[in-house]
């Protein structure tokens, strides 16, 4: 192969011109010109497409392309003008749908031109930057009909003119106004933009202004928002029906701003109707709907939230702060969960589950909360109720539900120490008086401070259930050894821990000289009905005194006794109050005991039980003197723990100013309370003097740490 020689092929042009007839352009444009009338006569059917290609191919491949492109454009812009024509001689309801019958033919025939001037599209008008066949059908059709001064005006107003119609309840032919629509967005998004979509817009903010001042004057808040609610849904059924898609933004803007942002403020302060109401009423349907539609808007939402915010905080501090429901402390801490969970429910089922209103509710019930100083107290009996005789009966499920809301109420807290130091005095009364429902519940309780709080905070409360389970063990193993004791189990006995217990102060009250017993005998009434009375060291000292005298004022019993006015009072009214334990009678008869009030012995006393135990009425809040006793002790706990705190700090940093020392100390202690910056700067001074801390020399504000 390698030997064989190379041929050279080439390719040569013809040795003769090829002649064409100076009259072929002519001929050939003249047949493709009858074509073209033919197709818009919609007599194409007798056209040979083959023999009509060749021809126009031919022309172009003979140099003639620009004079079938001008002629072309002449051609279809005469028939252009004569269509436009006939449009404008349509009348009523039926020039939209002759507009639409041309758009149709205009297409079929630029369907068919473009299949003939296929090869010019291909080679002569990319050459040449001219515009494609289908393209130049579209932009005269723009020019001729769409823009035509006599069409375009016309078209416009009949278009807005229809949408008004639906707007107000009419049918409309949607899918004529789909087609008209479509065509004004195939000859371009500019076309649409600015002859149909702009002044759409424009008309419908207008519209939309008037019916929003109208509802707004007649309507009630729900009843205007059904509304916006339904105009909203309406836009945005129409644009899938027959406008462009990118309308839906601008249309439902267009809403949104005319009946939603600029009422806003009116709405939600509408009289009777308005947001506050809607929260008052628990309407879910309408705060969805209000929530739904001004997220849509610029602060809307936030809006809402100020609104909610500040009636919570306003009806919160009306609760926290009532004399007349301070007086019932567990009715107290009922009626703020019950808040709590009408709220909780309000965001959860009409606002979304909104982090930012769930937040927001957090906030407020922090800041009525703690408006009231005994609120640590009153949760802590509300706890001492539950436990004592609210979850009799109650499943394990619902009881984990109320002490979560315990808890919830816990968290809100800025002095949970305070909480602590009355829990701790419930609890031991009721652990001591073996009167608690559940074990189990207490523990739950006791673990979910421990999560919240740390070891810390829960390990005494832990030491006291360790005491109770180690004296009732002794006591069992007491008894096993001396079986002889039999049932006649009358001793128990508690050894507790001393740090583990709140103190007690020691209070003393005059026993009766003939005490020999642990129970009272009692005869009642003409006939002789015998009782042996089970009750406290008070009521039986209270007792005994009626064996020597048939009436007794409350001054001459608090004289005889000295029991503290407090406990005495409780004593009488559970002697006196309480039905079907009533072994006493007071004059005038009420529930509680005042110091004017006289007592004499029931002889109408009856029971079905020869032993008749009289339990006592369960203390509820402090009074002022308690209250402001346990504040100062509180305030003496707290001491170390600032002081700890600020040790702790110091040996970190080594060397801090005083305002940091303060937001340190504030920020490790909130998880107990909220540290007062006085105090802190008390126990600044006094470490100072202990020689734990320094005042630099120069910067008095400044602080070093002594190793």
């Amino acid at each position: 192969m390698s030997n064989q020689k190379k041929r050279n092929f080439q390719i040569e042009a013809f040795k003769h011109r090829v002649v064409v007839d100076p009259k072929y352009a002519d001929k050939t444009w003249k047949i493709l010109e009858h074509a073209i009338h033919e197709i818009y006569n919609h007599n194409a059917s007798g056209l040979s497409f083959e023999e009509l290609y060749r021809n126009a191919y031919n022309m172009v491949l003979h140099k003639f392309g620009e004079k079938l492109y001008d002629g072309l454009v002449a051609t279809m812009t005469s028939h252009l003008r004569e269509i436009s024509k006939s449009i404008e001689a349509a009348q009523g309801d039926s020039f939209l749908e002759e507009l639409n019958r041309k758009w149709n033919d205009h297409n079929k025939a630029l369907q068919m031109i473009r299949d003939i001037l296929m090869y010019m599209d291909r080679t002569y008008i990319p050459s040449t930057h001219k515009t494609p066949v289908h393209e130049l059908g579209l932009n005269l059709w723009r020019d001729n009909i769409i823009h035509s001064s006599k069409i375009q005006t016309r078209l416009q107003n009949t278009l807005l003119e229809l949408v008004h119609r639906e707007r107000t309840g009419e049918v409309i032919d949607r899918g004529l106004m789909r087609n008209i629509v479509k065509m004004l967005m195939d000859l371009g998004s500019s076309v649409y933009q600015e002859d149909f979509e702009k002044p759409f817009l424009e008309v419908s903010a207008e519209f939309y202004r008037g019916e929003s001042q109208k509802f707004i004057e007649c309507c009630d808040c729900g009843d205007y928002l059904k509304k916006a609610e339904k105009r909203l849904n309406e836009e945005i059924e129409r644009v899938t029906h027959y406008l462009d898609s990118k309308s839906e933004v601008k249309i439902t803007n267009v809403v949104e701003k005319e009946m939603i942002a600029n009422h806003m403020l009116r709405l939600v302060h509408m009289e009777n109707s308005g947001l506050v109401n809607m929260l008052l009423d628990d309407k879910y349907e309408d705060l969805g709907r209000m929530y739904n539609l001004f997220r849509r808007v610029p602060n809307g939402l936030s809006t809402i939230r100020e609104v909610m915010t500040s009636h919570l905080r306003e009806t919160g501090k009306q609760l926290v702060t009532d004399p007349e429901r301070l007086k019932d402390p567990v009715e107290f801490v009922q009626r703020l969960l019950d808040e709590k969970d009408k709220y909780d429910s309000i965001i959860s089922n009409a606002f979304n589950n909104d982090k930012t209103f769930q937040n927001a509710l957090n906030s407020s019930f922090e800041y009525f909360i703690n408006l009231n100083a005994r609120s640590p107290e009153f949760i802590s009996l509300f706890v001492d109720d539950k436990l004592r005789k609210g979850l009799k009966g109650v499943s394990e499920e619902d009881v984990e539900i109320i002490l979560d809301k315990v808890m919830m109420l816990f968290r809100y807290l800025q002095e949970k120490d305070v909480f602590e130091k009355y829990y701790k005095q419930h609890l031991a009364k009721r652990l001591l008086s073996g009167k608690t429902v559940s074990d189990d519940a207490e523990r739950s309780l006791i673990v979910k401070l421990k999560t919240e709080c740390g070891y810390q905070f829960t390990s005494k409360l832990e030491g006291m259930f360790t005491d109770m389970k180690t004296s009732q063990d002794t006591m069992q193993g007491f008894y096993a050894s001396h079986l002889e004791l039999g049932d006649a189990r009358t001793l128990v006995v508690q050894v507790l821990t001393t740090g583990s217990w709140p103190t007690q102060p020691g209070v003393t009250c005059n026993l009766p000289a003939e005490m020999s017993a642990l129970y009272v005998k009692a005869t009642f009434g003409k006939g002789g009905q015998k009782h042996e009375l089970n009750v406290s060291t008070y009521q039986m000292c209270v007792l005994m005194l009626f064996n020597n005298a048939e009436r007794l004022s409350y001054k001459e019993i608090e004289q005889a006794t000295e029991i503290p006015a407090a406990d005495l009072k409780r004593c009488l009214q559970s002697m006196a109050c309480v039905k079907g334990k009533n072994v006493l009678r007071k004059e005038p008869m009420s529930k509680d005991i005042g110091e004017e009030d006289v007592f004499f012995v029931n002889d109408k006393f009856t029971s079905k039980f020869y032993k008749v135990k009289i339990g006592t009425v369960v203390a509820q809040k402090e009074s002022e003197p308690e209250k402001q006793e346990t504040r100062q002790r509180v305030e003496e706990d707290r001491k170390p723990q600032i002081e700890a705190a600020i040790v702790r700090i110091m040996k970190s940093r080594r060397v801090l100013d005083h305002n940091n020392i303060i937001t340190e100390v504030t920020k490790q202690l909130q998880s107990r309370f909220l540290a007062n910056p006085t105090e802190i700067k008390k126990r600044i001074e006094s470490l100072i003097e202990r020689d734990f801390l320094e005042r630099d020399s120069v910067d008095r504000k400044l602080y070093r740490y002594l190793a």
